[in-house]
């Protein structure tokens, strides 16, 4: 190893090494449009090309300022506001903290990307577990970020956005609960999120939003994508024949709720764009989403260990769908 202020030397190359970067990326996609300029047009012209821009474009715009707002106070309440509050805010019994820990979300933005190692680092803090599963379950789905987005998706049926918060805060205080009667604490393998631990705080708080905006925006152009598809691929008479029958439309949209695992900043406008189906199934869609679908369970399994996922997930989504089936039919 060289001394310090001293650089090792490295041995010669062999030969050149080149890597394609962004800007080459870029370049090549920029020559491959000006080739096909004239078949890609007429492609753009069709209708159904027309009609798939035309959803896709309008639920990325209405979910992007919802998308980067939730982000960035996601990423100030991890980062400024101190953990240990949370031990001193909670009742020390834990059947009380729980659905206080539920109800915290209300008033705490953010998307479940963030809610996962925030319920880690609460656990690491000495708040009991079933607390922050809890938290964990709630935040994304009722925050003001989210409930407003619904609101805004949902102009004439301002009864989703009460649908969806009933719904979640008991689904969120069911678990806890179940946790309590039934959870092993060497079920769950404790946490660490390197960019939230240590370092100067504006690092650490532009390390959080990259490391949401990345994944949430990703999850996002997918499901936007998805429902583009959906509303020009599937013909209009199957998903009206799934839509009639109640019980065949809510497992439909619960279980595509997991597969889009869309951030829940944007999961609103893409219910909405789902009109064949009725208020219950897409409040359903809605309550399944930001609790369980497949980058949550990846994430689950990866912070709290495979253990935990393979019990906590599937108990979320049947109890998820229950509650919120049950809810639909009393509000909606």
């Amino acid at each position: 190893m060289a001394a310090p202020g001293v650089r090792e030397e490295q041995p010669a190359p062999r030969g050149p090494e080149r890597r394609i970067g962004s800007v080459e990326v870029l370049a090549g996609l920029l020559i491959l449009l000006v080739v096909f300029r004239e078949p890609l047009a007429r492609a753009l012209s069709a209708p159904r090309l027309q009609t798939w821009t035309t959803v896709f474009v309008s639920v990325m715009v209405q979910a992007v300022p919802f998308l980067v707002f939730g982000v960035l106070l996601s990423a100030v309440i991890a980062v400024f506001v101190p953990r240990s509050f949370w031990a001193r805010a909670l009742p020390r019994h834990p059947a009380l903290a729980v659905p206080v820990a539920s109800a915290a979300g209300v008033v705490l933005p953010g998307c479940e990307c963030g809610a996962v190692p925030i319920a880690g680092s609460l656990i690491r803090r000495g708040v009991t577990p079933a607390a922050a599963l809890a938290f964990l379950l709630a935040a994304p789905a009722i925050n003001p970020i989210v409930l407003t987005a619904t609101a805004v998706a949902f102009p004439d049926d301002p009864a989703m956005v009460l649908g969806r918060a009933v719904a979640s805060l008991l689904v969120a205080t069911i678990m806890g609960w179940l946790w309590l009667r039934l959870g092993r604490a060497d079920w769950i393998r404790l946490p660490r999120r390197p960019e939230l631990d240590g370092g100067p705080r504006g690092q650490a708080f532009w390390g959080a939003v990259r490391h949401d905006v990345t994944h949430a925006g990703g999850f996002l152009v997918i499901g936007a994508t998805a429902a583009a598809t959906i509303n020009v691929v599937v013909p209009e008479r199957w998903l009206q024949t799934l839509a009639d029958e109640p019980v065949l439309s809510v497992l439909a949209l619960a279980v595509l709720a997991v597969l889009l695992s869309l951030c829940s900043e944007a999961d609103a406008f893409v219910a909405a764009s789902l009109s064949q189906f009725s208020l219950t199934s897409r409040l359903v869609f809605l309550v399944v989403g930001p609790m369980v679908d497949l980058k949550l369970i990846s994430m689950q399994a990866g912070v709290f260990g495979r253990r935990f996922a393979l019990r906590f997930a599937p108990t979320t989504f049947a109890v998820a769908v229950a509650v919120a089936a049950a809810t639909g039919a009393v509000l909606l």
